[in-house]
């Protein structure tokens, strides 16, 4: 969401000040311009970016049905438990009629609803693909400002689609459950390759070990980059079981990322592809096949990811270094450079 009139408030701004000290309506009144697009909504996000990077953003995908939001529900109690502040993002399905979420993930959570320490909101993917709802990324800055030390991304639930979590959340937990037809076929399309954490549902029903057995074969092969080797841990999240572990499991990969330069090219590529996002798809397909503009565009990501530069101001300025080249696809050469 850009503003192209680039409108500026004051750091001491009522709704800012509001959000920062965790107030709930505040938080929520923000989210409802997110979601509808206004273009007020942007002043405040930037005001609000210094504040952020705090916050642990673990993103849970797989299949509908796979127990995503009984899982979602036990890991806040578990982080609640141990004093942790809760957001939960839960991304539902388009209703055709009226626009809004239709699943209405808090009727699930209801033991949540009334702890003053977690803060649920649904929302509805309003037809974007990849399982995840436009304003998304904005919700997570805000829930990062208010001060949640943990925000859990449940999404909607669409199949291979679902690689677009590993874009916005730090950890991606991938959930797989036996006995919904081909496990094999549900391992394919980038799901592998997104999860840093495998979660095996219903881990009771029969069909557990070869399912674990395919996981596990599927990330001998694998070569990811951070040489992190997923975890694959099972559940049983309607009775509680194997929360706990899953819990510890994040963990384990937090530590991980400690090392530094890890953490920091986690966030730079999250923010990359966070800009990408803010700036309009044609000139993003444009931007990308000249070398000179991509190479800025790595560079802003890496300013953001360090807190020197806020996402809104980082894609204006690329649209406006876009716009001052004057030039189209047709006016360069096949390898992106000015004939």
């Amino acid at each position: 969401m850009i503003s192209s009139h680039n409108p500026r408030i004051p750091a001491q701004s009522p709704i800012v000040q509001e959000v920062l000290s965790g107030d709930f309506r505040a938080v929520a009144r923000l989210i409802t311009l997110v979601e509808n697009g206004a273009p007020e909504a942007v002043p405040y996000l930037r005001e609000l970016f210094p504040q952020t990077g705090r916050s642990l953003s673990i993103g849970i995908t797989g299949a509908p049905g796979a127990g995503k939001s009984t899982l979602v529900d036990g890991l806040a109690g578990y982080f609640r438990d141990r004093e942790k502040k809760v957001g939960i993002i839960a991304v539902d399905p388009t209703s055709p009629f009226t626009g809004g979420a239709i699943l209405g993930d808090r009727i699930r959570m209801q033991s949540r609803f009334l702890d003053s320490g977690t803060y649920i909101r649904s929302m509805a993917t309003r037809g974007n693909l990849g399982g995840l709802a436009r304003a998304t990324a904005d919700v997570l800055l805000i829930l990062d400002a208010a001060g949640f030390n943990i925000v859990l991304i449940e999404t909607v639930g669409v199949g291979q689609a679902e690689v677009e979590i590993a874009r916005t959340a730090e950890v991606t937990l991938v959930l797989l459950v036996p006995g919904m037809g081909d496990d094999v076929q549900t391992l394919k399309a980038g799901i592998m390759e997104i999860g840093d954490i495998f979660v095996i549902n219903k881990a009771d029903h029969a069909g557990v070990d070869r399912i674990e057995a395919e996981v596990k074969s599927g990330l001998a092969m694998s070569n990811r980059p951070d040489k992190w080797m997923p975890l694959v841990v099972k559940t049983v999240a309607t009775e509680g079981k194997g929360i706990a572990e899953c819990a510890q499991a994040i963990e384990s990969w937090r530590l991980f990322q400690e090392d530094a330069h890890l953490r920091r090219e986690k966030v730079y590529q999250i923010q990359k592809e966070r800009l990408l996002a803010l700036v309009s798809s044609e000139v993003q397909r444009n931007l990308l096949r000249n070398g000179r503009m991509a190479s800025m565009l790595d560079d802003f990501a890496r300013q953001v990811g360090d807190r020197r530069m806020d996402p809104f101001s980082a894609a204006e300025s690329l649209l406006a270094a876009w716009e001052r080249r004057g030039k189209t696809v047709d006016g360069e050469n096949s390898e992106g450079r000015e004939p």
